[in-house]
């Protein structure tokens, strides 16, 4: 992250802010859809998000932290839409997946649909950790919880995945067997 234009953009750099949001747009949507699952709601989020860095970039104190202060602006915006959204069904779901092929990270279809079984607390947290290479402190750091919690929730969800994938290879067995 270069820092002097993190500081041109705390002065008021319109572009440098522009820019800054820009190069982490990819990270931003993969957290959002760690959270939400409707596209228009992720992009709702990520707007939102960019609005408040362009208000409240000033405010940020230490420039080398601006990727977490931004992840925690997006994450803040996702569970507004998903608490203000979370009684409505939608019927097109599985098709959201789909439309997150252009992610190279993603492109694996099975890691979408391993993620989508398991809780969302630890799905944040695995795409944060694994996927977007945040070290523990800093995911403390972004979902205000303490460093034990990440670290308890990180080994909570490696054995759900793997308990997952080996109910699934044994319904292969399974099925190849007849």
């Amino acid at each position: 992250m270069d820092l002097e234009a993190i500081k041109r953009a705390k002065q008021g750099d319109v572009d440098e802010i522009g820019k800054l949001v820009q190069e982490n747009m990819n990270s931003l949507y993969k957290v959002a859809f760690s959270i939400l699952k409707n596209e228009d709601e992720i992009y709702d989020a990520i707007s939102s998000t960019t609005v408040i860095v362009f208000e409240k970039i000033a405010s940020l104190r230490q420039e080398e932290f601006f990727k977490t202060w931004l992840t925690r602006i997006l994450i803040n915006e996702c569970y507004k839409i998903y608490n203000q959204n979370k009684k409505i069904v939608y019927l097109e779901n599985n098709q959201n997946l789909d439309q997150m092929k252009h992610i190279d990270t993603y492109s694996e279809v099975n890691i979408k649909e391993l993620l989508k079984k398991i809780n969302k607390d630890l799905r944040e947290i695995v795409i944060l950790y694994y996927i977007e290479d945040f070290s523990v402190k800093e995911i403390a750091r972004i979902i205000e919880i303490p460093e034990g919690t990440v670290k308890s929730r990180l080994s909570r969800a490696r054995k759900e995945l793997e308990q997952i994938l080996t109910k699934d290879e044994n319904t292969e067995r399974r099925d190849l067997n007849g």
